[in-house]
């Protein structure tokens, strides 16, 4: 599990995935500064954040989101990197004490979307579910309200529903593939 600045930016100490690694390794070149010459920028859309990087002549950008429960501990979190051909990679951080079989299903809105996502493995930041979304996943994102997931907890045999607000998420990725150019 990786853990750099760049997640500092995001989403204030969340452990992130293989979104930064691949963004990195798709922008080798050198890339144009942050608006203003910044090396780090943070913006809010609604409900979810964007937050880009620059170091070492390489400039990253993801979108996220973050849910904490009522005593302020994380429930989950979500981080997106635009990639090639308007897909979308990046990682879902879910709570402990989920059943890794038979995985999280999701939902755009109140109906099916994708097959049930795998969890990679838990670390102390939660369970770590990678993520790889295409470009017509990424445009009905795009469209949608809500996604909703829904796990199995190891304790009993009823899932729990979890929901990520869409709210912004469109404006955030036109803003997050602009500034990751």
């Amino acid at each position: 599990m990786l853990r750099s600045v760049i997640c500092a930016a995001l989403m204030s100490g969340v452990v992130v995935s293989g979104a930064w690694a691949q963004a990195s390794q798709q922008q080798q070149q050198p890339q144009s500064a942050l608006p203003g010459g910044a090396t780090s920028l943070r913006e809010t859309f609604e409900d979810w954040q964007v937050a880009c990087v620059t170091q070492n002549n390489a400039k990253r950008c993801a979108l996220g989101q973050e849910q904490f429960g009522q005593n302020r501990q994380r429930i989950l979190a979500i981080e997106l990197a635009p990639g090639d051909n308007n897909s979308l990679t990046g990682t879902l951080v879910m709570p402990f004490g989920l059943l890794f079989e038979p995985g999280i299903t999701m939902q755009l809105d109140d109906k099916p979307f994708g097959k049930p996502l795998r969890v990679r493995t838990c670390v102390p930041a939660g369970c770590i579910v990678p993520l790889q979304f295409d470009a017509a996943t990424s445009n009905a994102l795009r469209g949608g309200t809500t996604l909703k997931l829904s796990a199995t907890p190891s304790e009993s045999n009823t899932p729990v529903n979890f929901t990520i607000s869409l709210k912004g998420f469109s404006a955030g990725l036109n803003r997050t593939v602009a500034l990751a150019k």
